[in-house]
């Protein structure tokens, strides 16, 4: 998806490496396997750079599948692009928007989320592209670096390596969902920390989701039914922008925000507390 540091628009050998992890279980470790939901994590090897002594840890990829029963396919993937009904089921979010579009089925797009105290609210820009297969639907995304959206002084910039959902129809109202993430919050948080924390929230985040899809057939009937630029690409009335424009995020690019003396005053707080 990058060439020399700037933007392409994933081709179809991206998205066929996608579905290949969605789907596959060999390297995979099982975490557990509870009420039609699966979640496994895939640890990355440790790697050292030049000079140090010891293994650094980096954030690993986590991929939670779930059996849905009483959703199509279809509708669980317009409550992953509909961005007005969003605000109606995500709690921690504090704002999104679409900021340009890149191709027919790519777009650029901004998310800021609430972090529980003390730690600063996160943001992100990704690059999201999407496909559509039959009864298959795939969206994948990244971080970039956009000119006009650079890192804020009041909150952290996150990274999104890889992240992605798939959708595969099991009948008209029914589908297998998948999510599979690498990202980074950034901070000074400690990688297992992220690592731990993401294989609680991700299973969270996907029951939201099956509970979002329940109600938005029902909502979308009352708002603008027949608007979805996701399959219609005619209908989508965002500015283009060139994708050689962007440049892909990486994370050592970024400042550490270091959050370790929040953490402690919170400790501190709560020794006394209870004391």
């Amino acid at each position: 998806m990058s060439r020399r540091g700037s933007m392409t628009i994933p081709h179809e050998a991206d998205f066929s490496d996608f579905r290949k992890q969605c789907l596959s279980t060999e390297g995979w470790y099982s975490k557990y396997e509870k009420n039609g939901m699966e979640v496994w994590v895939e640890m990355p090897s440790l790697t050292s750079t030049k000079g140090e002594k010891n293994n650094i840890q980096k954030v690993h990829k986590i991929k939670c599948r779930m059996a849905i029963n009483d959703v199509s396919a279809a509708a669980m993937y317009d409550v992953l692009h509909d961005g007005q009904y969003r605000k109606s089921w995500d709690p921690t979010m504090l704002e999104s928007f679409d900021i340009a579009r890149v191709s027919a089925n790519a777009d650029v797009g901004y998310y800021s989320w609430i972090c529980p105290k003390p730690l600063k609210n996160r943001d992100v820009v990704t690059l999201r592209s999407w496909q559509v297969n039959g009864d298959e639907y795939l969206i994948v995304n990244c971080s970039v670096k956009h000119p006009n959206y650079p890192p804020r002084k009041d909150m952290v910039r996150a990274i999104s390596i890889l992240t992605g959902y798939m959708v595969k129809a099991t009948g008209p109202n029914s589908c297998i969902f998948t999510y599979l993430s690498q990202a980074d919050p950034k901070g000074s948080l400690p990688k297992w920390v992220v690592n731990r924390a993401s294989q609680i929230l991700a299973p969270r985040v996907m029951k939201c989701l099956h509970q979002a899809g329940q109600s938005y057939p029902e909502w979308k009937r009352q708002n603008s039914p027949d608007c979805k630029p996701w399959l219609y690409p005619e209908q989508n009335s965002l500015p283009y922008m060139n994708p050689s424009d962007l440049v892909i995020q990486r994370g050592d690019s970024l400042e550490n925000v270091d959050e370790s003396s929040l953490l402690d005053i919170q400790a501190n707080e709560t020794a006394e507390d209870s004391s």
